[in-house]
């Protein structure tokens, strides 16, 4: 059982859909039911702060019901849905057609972004005070903040308002029609790159308007060592900064492109040297948090390779065994460490709750981590199909998934 940071044998006793007691044989009122975990991880459920549901406004992608299925049988009981839908959540109404959309289908806790701008178009801030007793955080996912003057603004008023403001960081006049990472990969086939500046560039940008404001500013899917680097230095000067990346980014780099839409993701696979860093930023603590940005299209819109492919792919249903595979077999990382970054870490920057605490909610992982097994994405739950991973050979599954004491999974 992962618990109090570690992995230790301990008995769990839930009544009433909560934690009474974690420890050895704790005393259970007679009639009690009885799971047998003997050989498999229990683990506080997975929180992902990044995901794309798709609804309102694209269900042919993915919809709340199918995005939550995914999740609870990733191991996930949380998660933040991005607010790049049609309408954007930019407005109380506009919020109320996603959660209408959420308490109807949900199998899981979907806590929504709010948008930053009205539209995400980047021109008029969005009345955050309206909006964020049920926004987990503000972002304009899927496009960065283009103009200084008003991030400066949103930072301002989510610092009085006691908001999150979670940036997609890009620089657009840096893209230059690129869609891949500018790189030699791209260089030797004839693709446009994406220059790692278009990224770190605005970060640094940020966390300078983050220091003046005092924000609580979190970066997401962070892909470059320069970013890495600009966090960690932040951090250390006591700004107020959390970040995420993700797991392909941390498996993968740009020596594993293929002429496929699903290598295709924003932003791009970068370096081996970029990867490198960022598992050295995840074991040292200066990436708190790995999320899926899980981000679903049609199969016709992903077949169309590289060039003609949109940006996204899948990941709730792969992450967990992917990186314990990749990251903790290999011993890059720890287990203990791989639960916090997709659990803990992601539920206390978020007020998200949970963890295996007496009085907390019982969101519960069951783990067999010595489950051998090759991904096939034809058996996802998501609408999405589309992952650089379909076919790896990985070790663990999740077997169960609890919220709130009931298996959902």
């Amino acid at each position: 059982m992962a618990y109090d940071g570690k992995i230790a044998e301990a008995d769990l006793l839930v009544a009433d859909g909560r934690i009474v007691c974690v420890g050895e044989s704790p005393d259970a009122p007679a009639g009690t039911q009885t799971v047998d975990c003997t050989g498999l991880l229990v683990s506080p459920a997975l929180a992902d702060v990044h995901v794309h549901f798709r609804e309102p406004g694209f269900p042919e992608k993915e919809t709340i019901l199918t995005g939550s299925k995914a999740a609870a049988a990733g191991g996930y009981t949380v998660v933040c849905p991005m607010p790049n839908l049609n309408p954007v959540p930019d407005s109380p109404e506009n919020l109320e057609k996603e959660m209408e959309i959420i308490r109807r289908d949900a199998v899981i806790d979907v806590r929504p972004y709010g948008s930053i701008t009205k539209g995400r178009r980047g021109g008029e801030l969005v009345d955050m005070a309206l909006l964020k007793d049920r926004c987990v955080g503000f972002s304009d996912d899927g496009s960065g903040v283009q103009e200084s003057g008003m991030m400066l603004k949103a930072m301002r008023t989510a610092a009085a308002e006691g908001c999150i403001i979670a940036a997609h960081c890009e620089d657009n006049s840096l893209l230059e029609g690129g869609y891949i990472h500018d790189g030699r990969w791209c260089a030797a086939h004839g693709h446009k790159g994406i220059c790692s500046e278009s990224e770190w560039g605005q970060i640094a940008r940020d966390l300078e308007l983050c220091r003046q404001t005092g924000c609580r500013y979190h970066v997401c899917h962070i892909s470059t060592a320069e970013s890495v680097a600009l966090i960690r230095k932040a951090k250390a000067e006591g700004v107020n900064v959390t970040c995420e990346t993700a797991p392909h980014y941390l498996v993968l780099c740009e020596d594993d492109l293929q002429e496929d839409g699903r290598f295709k993701m924003n932003p791009p696979l970068r370096s081996a040297a970029d990867r490198e860093a960022l598992i050295e930023g995840l074991a040292d603590g200066t990436i708190d948090i790995i999320a899926t940005d899980h981000a679903p299209h049609t199969a016709q819109e992903k077949s169309r390779g590289l060039i003609g492919s949109p940006m996204g792919v899948v990941g709730l249903e792969t992450s967990f065994p992917v990186l314990y595979t990749a990251l903790v077999r290999c011993g890059r990382i720890s287990l203990e460490r791989l639960i916090k970054a997709m659990s803990l870490a992601p539920r206390r920057i978020f007020s998200l709750g949970g963890g295996i605490v007496p009085g907390q909610p019982a969101d519960l992982a069951i783990i067999d981590l010595n489950s051998k097994y090759r991904i096939d994405s034809n058996s996802f739950l998501s609408k999405g199909h589309s992952t650089p991973f379909d076919g790896m050979e990985v070790f663990s599954k999740v077997v169960m998934t609890y919220r709130n004491g009931n298996r959902i999974h």
